[in-house]
């Protein structure tokens, strides 16, 4: 019983060949920190082997110099002084810790640690929420000065 369609011939796996004089040349360009970009695939030179280019105006060197020119600033956004302070300023006022006021806002202590370092930025909502318990107005607490005394220490003449 001859089957039809299968190809019973040895099949010889082989290593790759050494590396060619020009990848000592890429590896040493790239040890003194020049700009190395490798071609593959339909520019290989005749011999199998690719072309090494080390030139600026090559792809990677025009990236890399559009990386190196970068100025954009990637930083996050913070909470102003003003409101951290305020916040804390408040607080201590008021004679809670963060824990506690963090129970009275129904959030985790860290929140409130967060927002006191300015690690994080509290939304609208939560600055209200801040404001209504702190017993202060939220305008007050978004500029981060106090225009008016607690109402509870207002002395009555």
């Amino acid at each position: 019983m001859m089957l039809q369609g299968q190809d019973w011939t040895p099949v010889t796996l082989r290593k790759r060949p050494p590396a060619t004089s020009d990848h000592a040349a890429l590896q040493a360009a790239r040890r003194d920190g020049h700009t190395v970009s490798v071609e593959k695939g339909a520019h290989k030179n005749g011999n199998g082997t690719s072309s090494v280019k080390g030139t600026p105006g090559s792809a990677s060197g025009a990236a890399a110099a559009k990386l190196q020119n970068e100025t954009e600033d990637f930083h996050h956004d913070r909470v102003p002084l003003e409101v951290r302070v305020c916040i804390a300023r408040q607080r201590a006022s008021k004679g809670l810790t963060q824990a506690e006021l963090a129970q009275k806002l129904n959030v985790k202590p860290q929140v409130i640690q967060e927002y006191e370092s300015g690690k994080a930025i509290p939304d609208g909502q939560m600055l209200a929420r801040i404001a209504r318990v702190l017993g202060i107005p939220v305008n007050d607490l978004r500029s981060g000065k106090r225009s008016s005394p607690p109402a509870d220490s207002r002395v009555q003449k």
